[in-house]
């Protein structure tokens, strides 16, 4: 029962990120999705007692809690970007394609792969749900920002898929992955701001004027 709540929790706040209108907003979903993920883990490690599920759950709460987000609303800062997400599609209707994401996560979760109704397969179905998302919000935010948003909750979204499919991915994979995420993070920081010195803004959608 803890763990369905603790499942359903992380995706109501992946569908709260397909409503949001402003950047910050983003950002407070995207760390209290990762919140449920680092609940998630603690709940695994302490069920399976295993040392290495405490050291990625300390992982997850460091990086994907606190310095991800923290990262991304220093660039905020320090590139003064407007508030407004940009959107191409509004939230209303994305929040009916998040749904739609959902039955056929569902689907394909109990049809296509036969998984029987448990904890397990909720896990399943909320990963393949949030990566569906986060590329739906890749490819519907015009903003730099929100784009990277998108491409981390697919990360978190890989992460619960590879315990639930795996038991828990190897430990130094699990490492490497952090890694690179925390790389990824630190060098989206400096291509953002470069950007936004060069063009004024990070609305992707002002680089159509570039095609010849």
């Amino acid at each position: 029962m803890t763990l369905n709540i603790i499942l359903i929790g992380f995706l109501a706040a992946t569908f709260l990120m397909v409503v949001a209108k402003r950047i910050t907003a983003l950002i407070r979903t995207f760390r209290t999705q990762s919140i449920f993920l680092f609940l998630y883990t603690l709940y695994m490690g302490l069920g399976q007692r295993r040392l290495e599920l405490f050291i990625i759950c300390g992982l997850v709460l460091a990086l994907k809690v606190v310095v991800v987000p923290l990262v991304l609303l220093r660039i905020m800062r320090r590139i003064n970007v407007e508030e407004d997400l940009g959107l191409l599609i509004n939230p209303q209707l994305s929040l009916v394609i998040a749904v739609i994401f959902a039955y056929f996560s569902y689907l394909f979760a109990h049809t296509a792969m036969g998984l029987p109704h448990s904890p397990a397969s909720v896990a399943f179905i909320a990963s393949i749900t949030a990566v569906c998302i986060g590329f739906f919000l890749m490819v519907s935010r015009m903003k730099a920002l929100g784009q990277v948003i998108g491409l981390l909750v697919m990360e978190n979204a890989i992460f619960l898929a590879a315990s639930v499919i795996a038991g828990g991915m190897p430990f130094f994979v699990e490492i490497a992955f952090f890694f690179d995420i925390f790389i990824f993070v630190v060098i989206v920081e400096v291509f953002v701001y470069k950007v936004n010195r060069l063009f004024t803004h990070i609305d992707t959608s002002k680089m159509q004027s570039l095609k010849g």
